[in-house]
């Protein structure tokens, strides 16, 4: 089982014709998700071959969902467009939008973050700023690669895309559920503590791998919801012991400020969660791999 993402999914493109959006729309086919179409309003009724597989593409969101029953859409778009293509999605009422796109404004996520709450919550957002979510064997939205590991019983989240793939390649002799990277914006959508209930609630995922950063308190609401609800053995790595305070580090989300946000604090917290906290991504892999193994 998947979470979010299955083999039955039907997943849209929204700016499959750009340059990000037709180079990832490729890479999708190629690992088997069934991508049904794209929207691009000026480009409506065209179709676009993928190497021998068409695909339409629809004015609209809403347009694309009825015409095919598509479930998701992968937002491929600049970061001043970012903001409308979502709320098309959330008004459209997709169940899952998978918003790629690094650099858009904080304001403009809390904006449609906030419309998704005030219309139902109808629609999941993962992102912005996130590799995707990918379900090995089954189905892959974003830009997660697809061949670096295959189906099994590991659950993961993750801030860092980097840190998404590094630990699913370490991982790969047991393979994954679903792995979903959330993004590092100081907004997103999907939380750590929402993959942690899925995670917890799906009965092929025997364990998690959870992988934070610096910054915020994410991590130490995390540790709580973990403490409180997750019986399935969880392992965890911080980013970003070595970052100087007040220095934002990659993501947007990632800065120290005062005694907040540090890695030693959300290592303690998870730790007094019951969660095994890896020093390097490495050691954080052979932890999950004993925990496996001793199932």
């Amino acid at each position: 089982m998947a979470v979010w993402l299955t083999e039955s999914s039907k997943v849209i493109v929204q700016g499959m014709t750009g340059a990000e959006g037709s180079k990832h729309t490729r890479r999708m086919l190629a690992a088997g998700t069934n991508v049904v179409g794209g929207v691009n309003p000026r480009k409506a009724g065209q179709q676009v071959d993928f190497d021998g597989t068409k695909l339409p593409v629809f004015a609209s969101v809403g347009e694309a969902m009825e015409q095919t029953g598509a479930d998701t859409s992968v937002i491929f778009v600049p970061p001043a467009f970012t903001k409308a293509a979502a709320i098309e999605a959330i008004d459209a009422r997709i169940p899952l939008a998978v918003v790629i796109t690094e650099g858009v404004p904080v304001h403009d996520t809390a904006y449609f973050w906030a419309h998704a709450q005030a219309t139902g919550n109808a629609t999941r957002i993962i992102g912005p700023n996130c590799p995707g979510i990918a379900s090995p064997g089954k189905s892959n939205a974003g830009i997660i690669p697809a061949d670096i590991t295959g189906p099994g019983k590991i659950g993961l989240v993750s801030k860092s895309g980097t840190l998404t793939y590094q630990m699913m390649y370490e991982l790969r002799d047991i393979g994954f559920s679903t792995a979903i990277g959330i993004g590092g914006d100081p907004v997103i959508g999907t939380t750590h503590i929402d993959a942690l209930a899925a995670f917890e609630g799906d009965p092929e995922t025997a364990a998690i791998v959870m992988i934070g950063e610096i910054g915020g308190d994410a991590e130490e609401r995390a540790a709580d919801f973990i403490k409180a609800n997750v019986r399935k053995p969880v392992v965890g790595y911080i980013a970003g012991f070595t970052a100087p305070p007040g220095k934002t580090m990659g993501h947007a989300g990632a800065i120290i400020s005062g005694s907040a946000g540090t890695a030693d604090a959300k290592k303690a917290a998870l730790e007094a969660a019951g969660v095994a906290v890896g020093k390097t991504p490495t050691e954080t892999a052979n932890l999950m791999r004993d925990i496996v193994t001793a199932l």
